[in-house]
């Protein structure tokens, strides 16, 4: 009898056991599945289904910082700034909040155009956080102060600290671009395009540069027709804005005869010119 209790002792504590594994197994597989279900909304979801989601997330586990950032970056994403930044504040006072909590709540205000919360918010980070979204922000701030020692300094900084600096060299051309400097500018939209081929805003930055320095000739660069087409169009206004009325008809010819389809823009310029010159 004894021996037939401590066995029925063993077969319940090794079922107890077995059913404590089978619940952590499921436990775990759970938190992955809900992480997954996080990425995918922050990845490639729809910014208000998303907002719905992390919304649902917080409200049965207010406390959870993961779900407070999914929300934070989700309202971002679907452009609703005004709630996004309180949000962002509360992850930055979270108990388990980091350091870059509170460079995306800096990243928030400068979307909202809030330049100097921006700035007070980076300020309060230590210089020894030395991120790439740090820096990117630093440059973008002393940009707008017109501190091109700093910003430059920071935009090479950031752009060291990414493998994908394509959009930092793009921001870097661009500044360049607006201090009267183009062809420093068409060296780092060259850069960016070297590091991603097909990012089309330092193509169209590229055009801007070159017609600066009255070079109307496309860089050889990848770019399909439309592209091409839309290329050549950017050059077209450049020239007219410049003084270059001649050489900016011709151009506004060409975008026309190279778009695949009608180019409905470089049609209504080039009517315009000839309304201006008749």
């Amino acid at each position: 009898m004894t021996l037939l209790l401590s066995g029925a002792l063993v077969l319940s504590a090794c079922e107890g056991s077995k059913q404590a594994n089978v619940t952590r197994a499921i436990d775990a597989v759970n938190a992955v599945d809900q992480k997954n279900v996080a990425e995918l909304m922050l990845a490639s979801g729809n910014p208000d289904e998303a907002v719905s989601y992390f919304a649902g997330q917080v409200e049965s586990d207010p406390d959870n910082i993961s779900n407070q950032r999914g929300l934070a970056r989700s309202l971002v994403r679907a452009g609703r700034l005004a709630e996004a930044i309180p949000t962002w504040r509360k992850v930055a006072q979270h108990p388990d909040a980091t350091q870059d909590d509170k460079v995306m709540l800096a990243e928030a205000h400068i979307r909202a155009n809030d330049w100097d919360s921006a700035e007070t918010v980076l300020n309060s980070v230590p210089p020894t956080h030395e991120t790439f979204d740090r820096y990117r922000l630093e440059a973008m701030i002393a940009d707008g102060k017109k501190d091109w020692k700093k910003a430059d300094h920071f935009y090479e900084t950031a752009a060291g600290l990414t493998t994908r600096p394509s959009g930092v060299f793009n921001n870097w051309g661009f500044s360049k671009l607006t201090r009267g400097a183009p062809r420093e500018a068409e060296q780092l939209f060259t850069e960016a395009l070297q590091h991603d081929p097909h990012l089309f805003t330092a193509k169209t930055n590229m055009a801007l540069a070159r017609a600066a320095q009255g070079n109307y000739s496309l860089p050889l660069v990848r770019m399909s027709q439309q592209e091409r087409a839309m290329l050549l169009h950017t050059m077209a206004i450049a020239a007219i804005r410049k003084g270059d009325v001649n050489v900016g008809r011709t151009l506004l010819q060409e975008a026309i005869d190279t778009h695949p389809q009608h180019f409905d823009e470089a049609v209504r310029a080039q009517r315009a010119l000839e309304g201006d010159l008749g």
